[in-house]
């Protein structure tokens, strides 16, 4: 199963930053390249623990769907959310936040498997782990231009 592991320095306290990262409403606006939105579940606001919510959005000129739940939460240092519904065999999205001397690390661990065996991995390896890893970068880097903006 491939990792993508992405670590971003933030110049913003960690409640600042845990919130934008699970604030839906700033998800859609990071990630309207993709035309990213929320449309069932929790559809605006701040996710929580428990809850679901199912993005619409274009990937490699394709309409999906994919349902994902936040399954662990510990406020403000980490949360996790997991595919329950999409085009991938599995998402575990792992998202740690730590804070030294008025800098966070947001550390994202992106554990994804792709279908269709052999060719699920040879897509992986090819093409969408790098595509994740970019939409993945462009995310965290949205979040810390507005981090470091509100402080």
């Amino acid at each position: 199963m491939p990792l993508i592991h992405i670590t971003t320095k933030i110049k913003a306290p960690i409640p600042v930053i845990f919130d934008l990262s699970r604030s839906i409403d700033f998800h859609q606006e990071a990630a309207s390249k993709t035309k990213e939105k929320a449309i069932a579940g929790r559809t605006s606001g701040l996710i929580g623990l428990g809850e679901t919510v199912t993005w619409e959005a274009v990937h490699f000129g394709i309409k999906q769907q994919l349902t994902t739940k936040i399954t662990a939460m510990n406020a403000p240092h980490s949360f996790t959310d997991e595919m329950v519904k999409g085009i991938f065999k599995s998402i575990k999205h792992e998202h740690l936040f730590t804070e030294v001397n008025g800098v966070t690390s947001m550390v994202d661990h992106f554990h994804f498997e792709s279908p269709f065996g052999i060719l699920g991995k040879l897509f992986n390896a090819v093409i969408l782990k790098n595509y994740m890893k970019r939409f993945l970068g462009e995310r965290n880097a949205a979040i810390k231009r507005e981090a470091e903006r509100v402080v």
